[in-house]
Formats: structure tokens, sequence, C-alpha cells
């Protein structure tokens, strides 16, 4: 059965889940919503679909399910809506910026009947499906605490939180909800328990106005001392191949010039535009006793994610790319080859969550998603205790 889709936001994300429906043959686009023309007859042309300015007007159930890959801000609107004409969602993360929209969407999910998917990606690549079954299996005993570091990358954070439409908390959402809300739903899940206390800190240490070198230009274009910044725009997107992040910044290579003396993605990193955090420590005490220390800093290699996991018969300590198992019983030492595509931010994640979505859709089997909305909402609580505690210089407990 082919899974009839609506898209809702033709952006980077939302035009990359599309594909991947329709190259597999599992699923075909009859309407896509979009405010910008450009993003909306470039998509149009592409899949030959019905094209919409405002998903306000899908005012009927022309689709077995949807996907609302909009800005974080407009996902409540369009998610509560379609959930409410019988659509299925695939919904990108993070649910919504605030509890209140996150917890109107899943309500609205419940009420309808229908299958929600958030976009936690990493679920479902394959380096977490052996991870987990090692857990699961009992391999390294109970588990008692997790290192985990999310490594954003020195231009990511320059192009996505710095520059890019994740730059500013009002306007997007905190970045830890923006980038790692995937890292937190992650931890929750591989352990395998809810938390219980939550602490935070962190904050903006370096992309402000008073790290700004002597010198410096509010564009990388006009700037004298350019050539030896590490946020050189000229540089990082020069040097980029074609996809993402060039295509963030302009639709052709011949205009990126251009694009970098009129857009935002030449801007000086130090304008004070931004004020999302380049760096921050969350602990969790979860429910089962576990403890958990995550660390999410701008200041690495982009790179996939690291974690450790201490048991109390075994170790583990994974890469993306690999798995490392020391077991305390018998003293081997052994390493797990995974076949995750390392070159990419979340492995393979991104295909397989698309894959069993639809497949989720196509059998009426909703266990083929690996959360649901409570699920998703409970994760996110945590992200907003984190952001309380942070602000607040508390332990906040969670029910």
């Amino acid at each position: 059965m082919t899974t009839s889709l609506v898209l809702v936001g033709a952006g980077q994300r939302g035009v990359g889940y599309a594909r991947r429906a329709v190259a597999t043959g599992a699923g075909r686009i009859v309407a896509v919503a979009e405010p910008s023309p450009e993003r909306r007859e470039r998509f149009a042309a592409e899949f030959g679909t019905v094209a919409y300015a405002d998903w306000r007007d899908i005012d009927s159930r022309v689709a077995d399910a949807a996907i609302v890959a909009t800005q974080d801000r407009d996902h409540e609107g369009p998610a509560v809506r379609l959930a409410g004409l019988g659509y299925h969602l695939l919904l990108e993360k993070p649910m919504a910026p605030v509890e209140d929209s996150a917890t109107r969407i899943a309500e609205a999910v419940a009420r309808s009947g229908v299958m929600l998917a958030v976009c936690h990606v990493l679920r479902y690549t394959p380096y977490t499906k052996v991870l987990k079954s090692l857990i699961d299996d009992g391999r390294i005993g109970e588990v008692v605490s997790i290192q985990h570091l999310e490594p954003v990358g020195w231009w990511h954070q320059a192009h996505s939180f710095v520059r890019g439409a994740w730059r500013d908390t009002a306007s997007s959402s905190p970045m830890l909800l923006a980038k790692s809300c995937h890292d937190i739903d992650w931890l929750l899940y591989v352990a395998g328990s809810p938390a219980r206390r939550v602490s935070s800190f962190g904050g903006l240490a370096h992309f402000k106005p008073s790290s700004k070198p002597a010198g410096a230009a509010d564009r990388c274009l006009d700037c004298a001392v350019e050539a030896d910044c590490p946020y050189s725009a000229p540089r990082i997107y020069r040097n980029a191949g074609p996809g993402w992040p060039l295509s963030v910044v302009t639709s052709s290579f011949a205009d990126l010039d251009e694009a970098l003396r009129t857009g935002p993605y030449g801007e000086c990193v130090y304008n004070g535009q931004n004020d999302v955090v380049d760096h921050q420590v969350v602990t969790m005490e979860l429910a089962s006793g576990a403890t958990v220390a995550f660390t999410m800093t701008a200041f690495t290699p982009f790179e996939q994610r690291k974690t450790r996991i201490f048991g109390t018969h075994g170790y583990l300590d994974g890469d993306g790319a690999a798995i490392r198992l020391v077991d305390f019983r018998t003293g081997s030492d052994t390493t797990l080859a995974v076949t995750d595509d390392v070159s990419a931010d979340h492995g393979d994640g991104d295909d397989a969550l698309v894959d069993a979505f639809l497949a989720a859709v196509a059998s009426g089997d909703a266990s083929l998603i690996r959360s649901d909305a409570a699920t998703s909402l409970a994760g996110h609580r945590v992200v907003w205790a984190a952001e309380r505690a942070r602000h607040t210089g508390t332990v906040v407990s969670l029910s």
C-alpha cells in the first residue's frame, strides 16, 4: 500500500522526508503548503503536487497522513488542525517550543485517534538498535550511570544557531530543545527509565559582541580579520559541497557572494543577533536510580555523538560507528561495528524514521513507531525542566 501524504513546510527537513517517501515507493505527495513562493513552486515542480500558500487552506482529508516540518513555533496550528481532520502525523522535532502548545498537540492526537511520530530520528539508527539490545539483554547488568556528549561543531553552531533560524529563543526555541531534545529523548530511551530530577548549567560563552576581535566588521565580506576567523562565512560556504548547509544560504553557488553580502549567513557571529547557549550541561537522576550527565557544546568538530554507559556487570563506549563492550564477568573486551552512515548527522535515522512511519500508517500498527505522543511529551518536559533549572540555579523534580 502506498501512503498518500501532505507536506506542511517545504524546507530542508520536509523536502528530505518527502523525497525518502517517494524514493521507496511507500509514499506519494499529493499536496504541499508552504508560504515561500520560491520553495512552494520548486516543490510542486519536483513532485507534481497541488500547492497551497497556507496550511489553513487544507480543510479536508485529502491524504492518509501529513508531514509537519514548519519552523518550531508554527507546529501547533497545523498539527492540531490536521489531527482533527484525521491525518496521521509525522511531526518535526521539537513538538513545540512551550509546554502548553505541545500538550495541545498530544491532546488533539489522543482525541482523534491518529498516530503521531515525532522525528526523534536517533531512535531509528542501526547503532541505537545494537546499543539498546545490549542493555536490554543485560550484557552490562544494571545501568548505573551514563556520560553523553553532543559535539555540535564550531561551524554548525555558527550556521544554524548564530546566523540561522534557531539563533533566537523568542522566534524559535531554546538550544536544548531545538538541537538536543534528540539527545534527551535518546538517553531516556536507551536507559529505559524516565527522569526524576534534573539540573543544568550553561550559557553563551563566545558568540557575543564582547568577543568581537579588534578590526572586525559587521559582515565577513567587509572584514579585515576574516581570514583568521574560524567562523568566516566565505570559508565555511565556499568549502561546502552541494546540499546542506550551502542549500540553506543560496539556491545557486554563483549567487553565494550576494547572499553573504545581504543575508544573515554573511553576518559577523559577534553581532549579537543571537541569544541561544553555545554550551550546556544537563544532569539527570532517573526513576531507576541511574544518573546521566549530558554535555552539549559548540566547540568541537562536527561529529557523531559519543556515549559511555556504565553498568554493574559491564561497560559500553559508542561513537555512532562502533560500540566497545567490556564484560566484567568474563574479562572480554570486544568492539562491535554498526552500519550507520556516520557521515550524516543522524546516521541512517532520518530514512528509517520515514520508513517506519509509512509502514505504521499502511498497516495500522502504531507499534512500528518507537515513541508515541505521551512519550515525546515526557521527554520534552525534561528539557523544559532543565531550562528552568538552568535559569533558577535549582534542581527540578518531575512527577
